[in-house]
């Protein structure tokens, strides 16, 4: 890892962070000693912690452990999510250490592979999940970087020494993404977002024309039809659309019966028929186009072991998770997703109201970042009036200071047509209790995952 190859201490500013925590288990089963700081404990955290890996909760400079305060010894690796404010930070930099960004790592780290990468706006996580089972079922195997837990594994970060193939989550938060060089890469959507970082819609859709860019000759290029993106491919990178209806890869023969959805996987080169969905939802058969592309792609692709591999496969936590379903009319369904976009979010009602179309829908939503709350509001407002009831929590604010103006307040004011206020996340379960759903889907990337435990109890 260039200078930092004689390295054996590996100190992560950030460490509770999903993308960190699958660098951190990299290293340290790879022997590196490996710890790191964390602004609140969480059960990722708690995990790290129980694997051997030190975590702080304290940027306090004399809290880093004596082993990671030598900077011949030791890498720093950093998160953006941190602010260069951090007191660790300044240590570090004013000792003359090394210090890379995560994106840096995870683009040296995969180099040397035939990188799987899966970018897009939505759908990434998901995707390179499926994408990752896949391989894993397979006899090549892979390495997996990935942004969410598998249910299948209990973890984000799949290891295989012997593997050629490594799957990466590639994130266009701060243009991370640019640090990676696909053998594959997946472009699922590109709807503006992040606009604290690029500032404009022609930015961030540049960003990932650049990302199209760093394909090699003999790589391949797989994008959903229909996007705004102009890709500017390398001469000999091969290029593939896709999408659930039509495209160089997509479904036919989609089938619905007794809670299960079965389709065809068409291709270039012929037809996998079959293909059933572990979590049976709607935009779960875009999803498993596009890693079934992407493993095709790499020439991986045996038609029995894919259908088995899809079939168990059991989801990301957190991304249409079922915390409680209960059998009956009068019976409690608990959803929870982490849809953060509007565009997530619909997707996520529409699949909840398609799963029960009798059921009044109650929708739990967290706001996540005042940028992103301040250049959505009209569209959250929109989307959210598609539910029957909805309890608006304060703005989670993540790795950003207040906007003046800026609340939740600006959400609810134009929800339409639909039962809705603002509670505290510590009055979520009082308000949850009183509404009684039947159908309650928590949605929002910030801490309301929290607070399902005690939702679920209220039921149970």
């Amino acid at each position: 890892m260039t200078e930092s190859q004689n390295k054996k201490n590996i100190y992560f500013v950030g460490a509770g962070g999903i993308g960190m925590a699958a660098l951190e288990r990299y290293f340290h089963m790879h022997g590196y000693n490996v710890a790191g700081y964390d602004r609140t404990p969480s059960e990722l955290t708690h995990a790290l912690e129980a694997e051997g890996i030190d975590i702080r909760y304290t940027d306090d400079p004399a809290m880093i452990p004596d082993a990671f305060r030598d900077p011949e010894k030791t890498l720093v690796v950093r998160t953006p999510a941190v602010p260069d404010s951090h007191r660790g930070l300044q240590f570090f930099r004013d000792n003359g250490f090394e210090i890379m960004k995560r994106a840096a790592v995870l683009g040296i780290v995969t180099r040397g592979s035939k990188a799987l990468c899966f970018a897009g706006t939505h759908g990434k996580t998901t995707t390179s999940s499926m994408a990752a089972h896949l391989l894993h079922s397979m006899p090549c195997g892979c390495n997996a970087f990935l942004g969410g837990v598998l249910r299948n594994y209990g973890t984000n970060c799949l290891l295989n020494d012997s593997s050629d193939y490594s799957v990466v989550e590639a994130d266009e938060y701060d243009r991370s993404f640019h640090q990676l060089t696909p053998y594959i890469a997946v472009i699922t959507s590109t709807d503006a977002d992040h606009l604290d970082i690029y500032g404009t819609e022609e930015a961030y859709l540049e960003s990932f024309a650049h990302f199209t860019e760093l394909i090699p000759e003999g790589g391949t290029l797989i994008v959903h039809t229909g996007l705004k993106l102009k890709p500017r491919q390398n001469a000999g990178v091969r290029t593939y659309t896709y999408s659930r209806d039509e495209g160089d890869f997509h479904a036919a023969n989609i089938r619905h019966a007794d809670g299960a959805i079965i389709f065809d996987f068409v291709t270039p080169d012929g037809v996998v028929t079959d293909i059933s969905l572990g979590v049976p939802v709607e935009i779960n058969i875009e999803n498993a186009i596009a890693a079934l592309a992407a493993v095709w792609a790499a020439g991986q692709l045996d038609a029995a072991v894919a259908r088995e591999a899809m079939a168990s496969f059991m989801g990301p936590k957190r991304r249409f998770e079922f915390w409680l379903k209960q059998a009956g009319e009068d019976g409690h369904v608990v959803i929870d997703d982490y849809a953060h976009h509007p565009d997530e979010l619909r997707q996520s009602i529409l699949s909840v109201k398609a799963l029960y179309p009798e059921r009044k829908l109650t929708v739990a939503f967290q706001p996540h970042l005042y940028s992103r709350t301040r250049d959505f509001a009209h569209e959250f407002a929109e989307v959210l009036s598609l539910a029957d009831e909805v309890i608006l929590l304060d703005i989670y604010p993540a790795r950003e200071e207040p906007i003046p103006g800026v609340t939740s307040q600006i959400i609810l004011e134009g929800i339409k047509d639909t039962d809705a206020r603002i509670v505290s996340l510590d009055g979520l379960t009082d308000a949850v209790k009183a509404a009684n759903p039947s159908l309650l889907l928590t949605a929002g990337a910030g801490n309301i995952v929290d607070k399902l435990p005690e939702i679920v109890k209220l039921f149970e």
